[in-house]
């Protein structure tokens, strides 16, 4: 049998500046009983001016090799998920590999949105099947609140900074990731966009602010998507797996709304108590929003050894991810 990819030790930051609903009813036409009700999240966490991906990247990757008792000279490779880089080069994995002095790792950074740190996942485990590599450090890292539009009660009460990690190792037990699943449906990418280089005045005057690289969604459509898809991806996940939903212990889905996540529970006929939340305190952290979930997840025991747990997320492009994981 391969080799899998097994989580072998988490670690995560989140800034501890709070930006609460009662904050937001001071900037825009909101209130908080209109933003729980709608999205479920009280506060979420904004990075001091200056403070970039790569900084909280920096600091979750000092953690988890802490916790992991391992230096960074150790690494094989290191991947970032991230729709906010510092800048388009060099790479928020590069910037992370010479900061922590892993001289021996490769680096690479995957913009998947949301799906991110499954995508990530995804890859490291068929670097960990083929061989290829030993150790690998997977971050989840986004400063949103650079992208986000302050004017747009729509959005800017949904996004918030963090950066979560994991070391994947291989184990040959019955630890590590059964099963993945990615997708992307290209055509619905215009729901979700923020602008780099490209001039786009019908996408400008969609802005309330006027700033293109602000993000633009069409909430009720990609509210839509990510039911449908997180429901699919976690069944096709979880038959690749060769499990059915009454083996999985908790499901640990991308934290963007919580009528997304009732709504994709209803789908697949599981109770919310099988869900882990934690988007009341850190609202949308984008490819972060799994990894940080996934370390509290099991702070607060909620993730236990010999557990199996859905990693579950959709984002911009439009994508879509799952894997399974037995810890």
């Amino acid at each position: 049998m391969l080799p899998r990819a097994k989580i072998t030790a988490m670690g995560y930051y989140v800034p501890s500046r709070r930006l609460t609903n009662a904050d937001l009813e001071k900037m825009v036409d909101t209130s908080d009983e209109w933003i729980v009700r709608r999205t479920g999240i009280k506060e979420r966490r904004i990075a001091e001016k200056g403070v970039y991906a790569s900084d909280m990247a920096l600091i979750a990757a000092k953690r988890v090799l802490e916790n992991a008792g391992i230096s960074a000279q150790e690494l094989d490779l290191i991947l970032v998920a991230t729709t906010t880089p510092d800048m388009f080069t060099p790479s928020v994995s590069c910037i992370v590999q010479g900061k922590i002095g892993a001289a021996n790792a490769a680096a690479i950074d995957i913009n998947t949105a949301c799906t991110g740190f499954v995508s990530a996942l995804t890859i490291a485990n068929q670097f960990i099947k083929t061989g290829y590599y030993q150790k690998i450090l997977i971050i989840g890292a986004e400063t949103l609140s650079l992208m986000t539009d302050y004017q747009d009660r729509n959005t800017c009460i949904l996004f918030g900074d963090g950066a979560g990690a994991v070391i994947v190792e291989p184990s040959e037990g019955d630890e590590g990731v059964l099963g993945t699943v990615l997708g992307a449906d290209g055509e619905g990418g215009k729901n979700l966009t923020s602008f780099a280089f490209k001039d786009d005045e019908e996408e400008t005057a969609k802005r309330v602010s006027g700033n293109k690289q602000t993000l633009w969604m069409d909430g009720s459509e990609v509210l839509k998507f990510a039911v449908r898809a997180m429901a699919k991806a976690t069944t096709e996940a979880v038959e690749k797996a060769g499990l059915t939903l009454d083996d999985i212990d908790i499901i640990i889905p991308h934290q963007a709304n919580i009528r997304i996540v009732e709504g994709a529970a209803k789908r697949l006929g599981v109770d919310m108590d099988r869900m882990f939340i934690n988007l009341e305190k850190y609202g949308n952290m984008a490819s972060a929003s799994i990894p940080i979930a996934l370390c509290e997840a099991f702070g607060s025991g909620r993730v236990k050894k010999g557990d199996t747990a859905v990693l579950v997320g959709f984002g911009g492009g439009l994508t879509w991810g799952a894997a399974v994981v037995r810890f």
